[in-house]
């Protein structure tokens, strides 16, 4: 078990990212199958104003992350796990055949919809960076105490955590943490408190949505968000994706997980680089790369290299 693909969630986004994926059938070919779903044009969703929005974020990514994902398995690169960051789980149980992309695309909109529309105004992320999680636990709980809504949302690495709340709570947090030595505690571009309780209402809709909607076991293993295991079964994927939403990330788990079932490369779909560069801080003795700044088929070489190696 040699290679997992890792799709990235909210914050990977960047204007204009559709059209700097690799020029591929597969990639055209999924471009044209969402914009007859949605029945709008995929690259309206990726100017610089419709990515102010939730939904346009989340149905970009997830079109951007299947149609490079797509184009891998059409040339003859498979994965032996996949793995989504957030809302890029979506893109992960497609890509693993539990999931169709016409299902993924209703279900990704409705969440971000209902993500959107919970939360207008007032509310957010942050990220802090350089401080232990058992520390921002505690002061996470002190703030509790004091009726503030903070909460983790993300455990990315051992020291880069998100968390989500209220922005006057979550904005006294990030001082408390620069003011004992964070090297990064900042606001996040992102408008909503995802993965806490807040998201509970969110959380039992898009259950109930799904409960009409029909997965598959995967072809490929694809590892929870909600508690870094190994999913094999339809029903556990159906859980993990919509409780993912109020639940905390435990990204650093899932991706240590993988390094001790045997992965040695990783590969990030696009957009962006941000999973690459947590791997190479957190576990640098596992190859990791974006496909945002490799080759597609330099990608499909280093991936049926190492099924070679793992073969011989």
């Amino acid at each position: 078990m040699t290679v997992a693909f890792l799709f990235p969630g909210q914050g990977s986004q960047f204007p204009g990212m559709l059209q700097s994926l690799p020029a591929h059938p597969a990639v055209e070919a999924t471009m044209d199958e969402a914009s007859s779903i949605l029945q709008q044009d995929v690259l309206s969703l990726h100017s610089s104003a419709a990515l102010a929005s939730t939904v346009s974020v989340q149905l970009a990514l997830l079109i951007s992350e299947v149609a490079a994902g797509r184009a891998l398995l059409q040339d003859g690169a498979l994965p032996d796990f996949v793995a989504g960051h957030s809302v890029g789980a979506f893109s992960a149980a497609v890509i693993s055949g539990a999931l169709d992309f016409r299902d993924s695309l209703y279900l990704v909109k409705l969440r971000a919809s209902l993500m959107e529309n919970s939360f207008p105004s007032g509310y957010g992320m942050g990220v802090i960076v350089g401080i232990r999680e058992q520390k921002v636990r505690s002061m996470v709980a002190a703030a509790s105490k004091q009726d503030k809504e903070v909460f983790i949302a993300n455990l990315n690495s051992p020291q880069q955590i998100t968390i989500a709340g209220k922005l006057e709570h979550l904005e006294r947090m990030l001082i408390e943490a620069r003011a004992i030595g964070a090297r990064k505690a900042e606001l996040l571009h992102v408008t909503v408190p995802s993965h806490c309780k807040l998201l509970n209402p969110v959380s039992h809709q898009l259950k109930r949505s799904m409960e009409s909607i029909e997965l598959k076991d995967p072809r490929f293993p694809y590892i929870a968000n909600t508690n870094a295991r190994l999913l094999r079964k339809a029903g556990a994927i159906r859980d993990d994706l919509a409780c993912g939403v109020a639940n905390i990330v435990h990204w650093h788990k899932a991706t240590t997980l993988l390094s001790e079932l045997g992965v040695r490369l990783f590969l990030e779909m696009p957009p962006g680089h941000i999973l690459t560069s947590l791997a190479h801080q957190a576990l640098p003795s596992v190859q990791s790369i974006a496909l945002e700044e490799t080759r597609l088929d330099s990608a499909v070489y280093l991936v049926n290299r190492e099924h070679e190696y793992d073969r011989a």
